[in-house]
């Protein structure tokens, strides 16, 4: 039997094998690295002897150091029975966290499968749970074994090997944080747009807490588009962010030999970077850009992977409208993608501060002086303008035409009425 992709490859894309295959190996996650520690073997080969590491308890993974337990018990605590992770990383901790990201990627060309692992953490969110963190989402718990066992997952265990270091450096940073941050991160530093992103993250503390297999997306159904809504849709998302987040296909390849899928070897892929093999979506597979939809548009280069996800895109008449869209404006790419990666990123996740905080530094408030609220020439408001002009207008008046004349005389007959009879019982 054939294995099956998901279409939450690359970032969405993952490769699970058909249950019951006689001699079918282990589920094996589409790599998309793109040198010797990003690449990965079969799962069973090359991540079993890692598995071992990974244990199923409450005890967090790749904090395997007494300092990185004492931290994680320390911001620890129970909620309703549930035991919580919280967040009690600073954002220079998360910023110094960020720039360590970028010299991975820059030194290890693995922005793709880092994308996958904050993909795939959020990616379970069930819109229609509402308690956490049964609901799924971004909170950590893909880091459990029993998760990352997941056909879906297979292969990000190294992931998690290459950000290890990172996480021991900053114990503090929960490890949905960190996903998120990763992902982001390797978005931004391929070329991509900028993501608003928030952090704040709560992480989940066992694996009783993971969610159940089957969350993620295929992307060799025998219904492409209806099985992308009924996916996506269950995570709350909709057609616009579906076909958005698509275009991260831009990133990355598949190797046949460990999901059934593409090609062994390309031209585009024969030199690397990296491990060299595989069939990528575009032709420069680590630039973020939005080439995937106008290969998948024109579809005339057969070393280039198409899957019948990808080509749904382009099939169904709602997807299309903004496939096109983007095939033709790299600019409204960015600025959907970045708002449907923020989205997903949150998707599910409990903030501590409940709103969560940005990296980004806002603009400093105004100091406040009570002079000038309180004496002086004001100006007035916009608003309060905009609500005086359309009084004024109300009334007959306009910019170029003063309200009648008669207007004011009635008023003054009027006073002056009022005036005759108050003297009047007053006497």
């Amino acid at each position: 039997m054939t294995p099956r992709v998901s279409s939450l490859s690359h970032p969405i894309a993952s490769f699970t094998p058909a249950a019951g295959a006689a001699g079918a190996t282990a589920a094996v996650k589409l790599s998309f690295s793109t040198t010797a520690r990003c690449s990965h073997s079969p799962f069973p080969a090359a991540a079993a002897s890692s598995l071992k590491l990974l244990q199923s308890s409450p005890r967090i993974l790749l904090s395997q150091s007494k300092k990185s337990l004492s931290c994680v018990a320390a911001r620890s605590g129970f909620r309703g029975g549930v035991l919580v992770t919280k967040c009690s990383a600073s954002k220079e901790q998360l910023k110094s966290a960020k720039e360590d990201i970028k010299e991975l990627l820059r030194t290890q060309f693995c922005h793709p499968i880092l994308v996958r692992l904050g993909w795939h953490d959020a990616g379970t969110h069930n819109k229609n749970i509402e308690e956490w963190p049964q609901r799924g989402g971004a909170n950590g718990s893909l880091r459990f074994e029993v998760e990352l066992k997941h056909g879906a997952n297979a292969g990000l265990v190294n992931a998690l090997k290459l950000i290890e270091p990172i996480k021991e450096k900053y114990p503090d940073i929960t490890f949905a944080d960190l996903f998120q941050l990763a992902s982001a991160t390797a978005i931004e530093e391929a070329g991509g747009p900028k993501i608003p992103m928030r952090y704040g993250r709560v992480d989940a503390s066992a694996p009783e807490q993971c969610p159940e297999e089957g969350r993620l997306p295929d992307a060799g159904p025998p219904s492409p588009a209806d099985h992308l809504r009924e996916v996506f849709y269950r995570m709350g998302l909709n057609d616009k962010e579906i076909v958005a987040l698509s275009g991260a296909h831009t990133l990355g390849r598949s190797r046949p030999e460990r999901s059934g899928w593409g090609k062994p070897v390309t031209k585009y892929t024969k030199d690397g970077p990296g491990a060299p093999g595989g069939q990528s979506w575009t032709v420069q597979w680590l630039k973020f850009d939005n080439s995937y939809f106008k290969d998948i548009k024109w579809s005339e280069d057969e070393d280039l992977l198409v899957l019948p996800t990808d080509a749904a895109l382009f099939d169904d008449p709602s997807f299309k409208v903004y496939a096109e869209k983007y095939a033709e404006d790299q600019e409204a790419f960015f600025k959907d993608y970045a708002e449907a990666h923020a989205k997903l990123s949150d998707l599910g996740a409990k903030f501590d501060p409940p709103e969560g905080f940005s990296l980004d530094e806002g603009p400093v408030p105004e100091k406040f002086v009570a002079a000038k609220y309180s004496s002086g020439k004001r100006e007035l408001s916009e608003a309060m303008k905009q609500k005086i002009r359309a009084e004024y207008e109300g009334l007959g008046g306009s910019p170029n035409k003063p309200l009648p004349t008669n207007y004011f005389l009635n008023i003054i007959i009027v006073i002056g009425v009022l005036a005759i009879l108050t003297a009047l019982a007053g006497n």
